[in-house]
């Protein structure tokens, strides 16, 4: 039995191959006949229009400085690049044109819920910005190439943000859109398209996540506020221990009249001097009965 399998494997083989060769023949049999028929039908129309001059103006196409035409005769593309702009010929009963806007084209992406890399749901739409150029291949490899190009972009939106997390999606958005022009790029030249840029729009939080957001950068804050308090704090008593250090006992005992005279009075406050002395022997007799 494996042996009979393996003949009929063998014979089906063969026979797809001779199926080939014949479909091949035939081919191009048939497109050797329909381009001589072509190229009658090209020289008879000709010849009409050399006997009836006056019928050359149903021949005569004029398209815009932003639009190409691609003709398709006997419903192939005429060879070259697409014509226009402006003036061109064609033979009515035997051509069809298909007219390209090669302007930018902008859209704008629904916005698209996403998941992201670190577990965070977000609500992302963008703008894309495309324009055609090659206008042959837009209409021969892409059926309505503008929802393609649409589709394209959001599934790309999509998979470009899922594999980033929020951080770096809120720092380096640039990269994420760079990233996704060239994946857009990627495929839609295959279809004679050229994105020219990509934006995200908008970045929409959950509204807890916002809060425990702005929670957090609000602690931060305060936790930098007093870091630079405490850092002033260090560097005044430094300068008030060199100023200090600096002063005889005469100028030192002036320094500190001074500086109660500039006290405000106040039925709550009551300020009075004592004499450095006093002061000097009291802080002497604490250290005496601290060393015992």
């Amino acid at each position: 039995m494996p042996g009979l399998n393996r003949i009929g494997v063998v014979c089906q083989e063969e026979f797809d191959a001779e199926s080939a060769k014949n479909l091949s023949k035939d081919g191009g049999r048939r497109g050797g006949v329909l381009e001589v028929f072509g190229a009658v039908l090209t020289l008879l129309s000709a010849a009409f229009f050399c006997t009836f001059p006056l019928s050359a103006w149903m021949c005569a196409k004029v398209v815009q400085e932003y639009e190409r035409a691609v003709i398709f005769r006997l419903g192939r593309v005429v060879k070259g690049r697409a014509k226009g702009p402006g003036l061109f010929w064609i033979i009515p009963w035997l051509d069809v044109i298909q007219t390209v806007d090669l302007r930018t084209v902008s859209f704008n992406i629904l916005p698209q819920e996403v998941l992201t890399a670190d577990g965070v749901p977000l609500k992302v739409d963008a703008v894309v910005f495309y324009r055609v150029v090659d206008p042959s291949l837009w209409v021969t490899r892409v059926k309505n190439g503008y929802q393609a190009t649409q589709t394209l972009a959001q599934t790309t939106l999509r998979a470009a943000v899922g594999a980033h997390t929020l951080t770096d999606l809120l720092a380096q958005r640039r990269g994420v859109t760079e990233r996704m022009e060239e994946a857009l790029l990627a495929v839609s030249r295959l279809w004679g398209v050229l994105v020219e840029r990509v934006e995200l729009k908008d970045l929409t939080l959950p509204v807890g996540l916002q809060r425990c957001m702005a929670s957090e950068a609000e602690a931060g804050r305060r936790a930098r506020a007093k870091m630079i308090a405490a850092e002033g704090e260090v560097k005044a008593s430094r300068a008030l221990k060199e100023a200090a250090s600096g002063l005889s006992p005469v100028a030192l005992q002036l320094r500190y009249l001074q500086s109660l005279s500039s006290v405000q009075s106040s039925a709550s406050i009551v300020v009075f001097s004592l004499p450095t002395e006093l002061l000097d022997m009291f802080f002497s007799h604490q250290q005496i009965s601290a060393g015992r």
